[in-house]
């Protein structure tokens, strides 16, 4: 039986949410103070994901303009309804829902609506379209009472789609399985005439679950699935290879069956960095409601590849060289709250140019930065950069980055003598520490990083002589120290108040095993 690799995205790709359209599946996950925002994904087998483009893409749509890296844009549905693409999503601020917004299109790929501010407290809102065409809008919240029903609620009421607005009564729909909990995450799904509500409980980290309801209407009220949970990692020891499982949405395709798109984190030691990520599981109806992973009851690294499909399309596990010979970079790079268009671009002749900018990684602002996410632990990161800096304020390199105030810059500058240098900087809690600087002969350079179970170890290539310059050891990088919701990226960036740098290519290569 032919099998697929999971996670089937890798890297940063956390609270999937997906939809099918004929034989074309779209899939949304967070994007938290990235920008572009909420990247759309296509594929048409489950297996191998494309991205296509992303929901907010207007600086017009969203401000995202002083927020920490992991506030921002959370938990996005996706759903399709009579030609039309609609995105719920949760603007948030100081780790709080701070407002609903819906946007739409009429193409996955873009242009996305100016988003319509909805009358919605909570966060990880979702819709559900009924066989009658009414749409019902779900989120989660505080609970009125939480001494008696436990700290949060599901709610829901009515989207009418022709004023955008929600209107009429609010349900209180469920207080979860595990009363102690916070229940979230919330997916309303019909079968056979029941309505199945699928929740997330336990905290998105050790605990995480998928749990469940159903009702015979679709506002309740809703009886707890006695099998709660139904899908979970939380009771399997250290040497289970994925951790964190839950945030589940469901999808039926053409040859009848059903699969969950899940999020995990694949932890190395107790600690992970390449943050959550998206698996692929397979679904099977019951009586009873839905039976995750029916051979095994987990989340496996290897998984039978869903029924009718033949082909497969490039491999995540392939080397990606980019040359920058596009109008604008592609759709796996990003910025930090705010386009960069003019602060960094495709250079006319190839390769990237770099504006300087005063706005440092460590603030809360747009700085000339832009990265891709680490998707395997193993691998070698590289850049052919050129910079002549006038004066040590001046750096231009590669970065390992976390958070604003956790990161790793390996960058070229100049010492107080002018003398052009690279410098190895360490940022923990926002405090720099210098941890190595070497001087070179050119101010063309190659900066490279390789990252492994143990450390990332950061070299750099003047001329035809390559020195290493010092290791970081890898649970510095990881989210259980940084904290947060977001896993690494590897970018580019330019700090100075005048000058400009120039890529003339980046490589990503996962090491082999």
């Amino acid at each position: 039986m032919p099998t697929f690799a999971n996670p089937v995205l890798a890297g940063h790709h956390p609270d999937p949410s997906i939809c099918r359209v004929g034989e074309d599946y779209y899939l949304v996950t967070s994007s938290f103070a990235y920008y572009p925002g909420l990247p759309v994904l296509h594929s048409r087998d489950l297996v191998t994901w494309r991205p296509v483009g992303h929901v907010v893409h207007r600086p017009s749509q969203v401000s995202l303009t002083g927020l920490d890296v992991s506030d921002g844009l959370w938990a996005a549905t996706i759903r399709h309804h009579e030609g039309t693409f609609y995105v719920v999503v949760t603007l948030a601020k100081g780790r709080q829902g701070s407002v609903t917004l819906l946007c739409t299109a009429d193409d996955p790929a873009g242009p996305w609506s100016d988003p319509v501010t909805l009358e919605a407290e909570g966060i990880d809102p979702s819709l559900f379209f009924d066989d009658d065409g009414r749409c019902w809008f779900t989120a989660c919240r505080d609970a009125a009472e939480p001494a008696v029903t436990g700290p949060g609620e599901l709610w829901m009421r009515e989207l009418d789609l022709g004023t955008m607005a929600l209107t009429g009564p609010t349900h209180i729909l469920w207080y979860g399985a595990m009363r102690g909990a916070w229940v979230e995450a919330p997916h309303v799904y019909k079968r056979d005439g029941v309505y199945h509500l699928l929740a997330a409980e336990g905290g998105t980290e050790h605990h995480h679950a998928v749990t469940a309801a159903r009702a015979e209407t679709v506002t309740g009220p809703y009886t707890t699935d006695p099998r709660s949970p139904l899908l979970t990692h939380r009771h399997r020891g250290a040497a289970e290879p994925v951790h964190n499982v839950g945030h589940v949405d469901l999808v039926d395709t053409p040859a009848g069956e059903t699969w969950a798109v899940a999020l995990g984190i694949r932890p190395v030691d107790g600690t992970h960095t390449l943050g959550r990520e998206t698996f692929l599981v397979p679904v099977e109806w019951t009586p009873r409601g839905p039976v995750f992973a029916p051979d095994t009851g987990r989340v496996r690294l290897t998984e039978r590849v869903p029924a009718g499909i033949t082909g497969r399309g490039r491999h995540q596990d392939d080397t990606v060289r980019d040359d920058f010979t596009t109008p604008r970079p592609a759709p796996e790079w990003a910025g930090l709250r705010g386009p960069v268009d003019d602060l960094v671009a495709p250079h006319p002749g190839g390769g990237l140019t770099i504006r300087l900018s005063p706005e440092p990684l460590t603030s809360t602002g747009t700085p000339a930065f832009i990265a891709r996410r680490q998707q395997h632990v193993r691998m070698r990161a590289s850049t052919r950069l050129r910079f002549r800096a006038t004066e040590p304020t001046q750096e231009a390199g590669l970065t390992v980055f976390q958070n604003q105030r956790q990161h790793a810059t390996l960058a070229l500058t100049v010492d107080a003598a002018g003398t052009p240098q690279v410098v190895l900087t360490a940022r923990e809690a926002g405090a720099a520490t210098r941890l190595a600087a070497v001087p070179i002969t050119d101010v063309d350079v190659v900066l490279a990083v390789d990252s492994d179970e143990s450390a990332y170890t950061f070299h750099v290539q003047d001329g035809a002589t390559w020195t290493t310059l010092g290791s970081i050891e890898r649970p510095f990088f990881s989210t259980e120290r940084a904290g947060g919701f977001v896993g690494v990226h590897l970018g580019l960036y330019g700090t100075g108040n005048a000058g400009e740098a120039h890529v003339s290519w980046f490589e990503y290569s996962p090491a082999q095993p």
